[in-house]
């Protein structure tokens, strides 16, 4: 049989990645079938003039992706492609151990497994020294901020590289904005039910969180006309689209209500747009109605991989020198690798495909959801990555919590997402998309279903 070798001519720096690759691609074209086996490392060394220690990478490279496996004694053969699940990361809840529902991730199938490591094989073309070399600029390099526009105006939001600020996700960009906004005893106000980060963030900075009452649309205007006339706040946080974890809609008048009362009394807002353009139905970014006085933070953690910690702050430019002091106490600067995936996939479209694969997968989630909720009460919205289950009577969070524990059924509990002096709102948040199998989400929802329809019972406490 005649032995298969890549062309040394075509091979570039680095060498070992350059390899990987071309074996990569002869394996997935079929020209190295599964079980072919590979020739030894120095073998192959002395074919191309190249070091073992280099052939030595490229195979551990290609090990690494489940595309080679090998044996002391019997050598390097190949893997057949399809019978791996090829996921990034197995979580136990997809090994028939349990439905994990309390995580809140975005769904992800062999594709995304397939473009992140793509993106990596190719990251060293083209790739820009300072990149990683070089610690500045802090607020990110121009190429990353040009392209935040992009992505940026299909979140709806239309502004110029110069009032962008890179981040390491929404979190990291909350931490900066709530820092420079503010200073220990002022006070931020929210919803009552909000995002669990803004409760513990504003915990950590000594800050001073007040919930205010909302109906579905959202925080109520007058409830923070009230709060602004008869107290101090210095910053409104809103998230407006999917507000996690209830996961309403607001419409563009209430933004437009709740603008104007933050301009009377001058609150900065921090707007949290982690879900981009996963959302459906998009409404106008509130850093569109008040660009004067907006933080705008968006993710891409959230609509495309979870490990892709990239993300973008629009801000007003007078703002810029407070972030991004922020920026670097927090963090120094974004990590610009992450960020040049970010950027290459905006620009060459596969963020805004995976991003649209998952508006499409978590409506069928929501149908699923539906189905097997059907005649309680609960809320979401269609493309939401999780909905809000008030519980019926007799049920408190912690013994449905207990109870779904036992059919191995893990719920999100309602406390961390409620403002101080919010009373217990007796309900919990399921995620759409932490159980990767659609077949297993509907079992899991289909538990959820059945425990609605029995009556309360409290869990067996067993003494050994």
């Amino acid at each position: 049989m005649t032995i298969w070798y890549p062309d040394p001519a075509t091979l570039t720096p680095p060498l070992h990645a350059s390899l990987a690759k071309m074996i990569a691609k002869a394996i997935s074209d079929g020209r190295l079938p599964k079980g072919t086996q590979l020739p030894t490392h120095r073998k192959m060394a002395e074919e191309l003039g190249l070091s073992v220690h280099t052939i030595s990478k490229a195979y551990d490279s290609l090990r690494r992706q489940k595309l080679i496996d090998g044996q002391v004694g019997r050598g390097s053969y190949v893997l057949d492609p399809d019978e791996h699940d090829g996921q990034p990361f197995q979580l136990s809840s997809e090994k028939g151990q349990g439905f994990d529902l309390s995580i809140l991730r975005p769904v992800f199938s062999q594709q995304h497994a397939d473009r992140f490591q793509q993106a990596l094989r190719d990251l060293p073309e083209g790739l820009d020294p300072s990149y990683y070399l070089s610690c500045r600029p802090n607020v990110g390099h121009d190429a990353h901020r040009a392209a935040g526009v992009k992505w940026l105006q299909g979140c709806g939001l239309e502004t110029s590289a110069e009032r962008i600020i890179m981040t390491n996700g929404v979190s990291h960009g909350m931490s900066a904005a709530l820092s420079a906004l503010t200073r220990p005893g002022d006070t931020v106000v929210s919803s009552q039910i909000t995002h669990h980060l803004l409760v513990s963030g504003c915990s950590y900075l000594g800050l001073n969180l007040a919930g205010l009452e909302v109906d579905a649309e959202g925080i109520l205007p007058d409830a923070l006309e009230r709060y602004c006339r008869e107290k101090s706040a210095k910053v409104l946080f809103l998230l407006p689209s999917l507000a996690s974890p209830t996961a309403e809609m607001m419409p563009e008048q209430r933004r437009r209500d709740l603008v104007d009362v933050a301009r009377r009394h001058d609150l900065h807002i921090i707007e949290n747009d982690a879900f981009g353009p996963v959302v459906a139905d998009r409404q106008v970014p509130v850093a569109m109605l008040a660009p004067e006085r907006t933080i705008y933070l968006t993710t891409f953690s959230k609509c495309t991989v979870s490990g892709l910690r990239a993300g973008y702050m629009a801000a007003p430019e007078h703002l810029a020198p407070a972030l991004t002091g922020r920026i670097v106490v927090f963090g120094w600067m974004a990590t610009p690798l992450m960020c040049e995936l970010a950027t290459r996939w905006v620009l060459d479209g596969t963020a805004a495909e995976l991003a649209q694969w998952q508006q499409r997968t978590l409506m069928e989630r929501f149908e699923i959801a539906a189905r097997e909720l059907q005649g309680w009460q609960w809320r979401g919205t269609p493309s939401a990555p999780h909905l809000w289950l008030p519980l019926t009577e007799g049920w408190t969070t912690g013994t449905f919590i207990s109870y779904a524990r036992q059919l191995q059924v893990a719920v999100a509990p309602d406390a961390p997402f409620l403002a101080p002096k919010t009373p217990p709102q007796n309900a919990v948040r399921l995620s759409l998309g932490s159980i990767q199998d659609p077949e297993r989400f509907q079992q899991a929802m289909g538990l959820i279903a059945g425990m609605l329809k029995r009556p309360p019972e409290g869990v067996m406490q067993l003494a050994y």
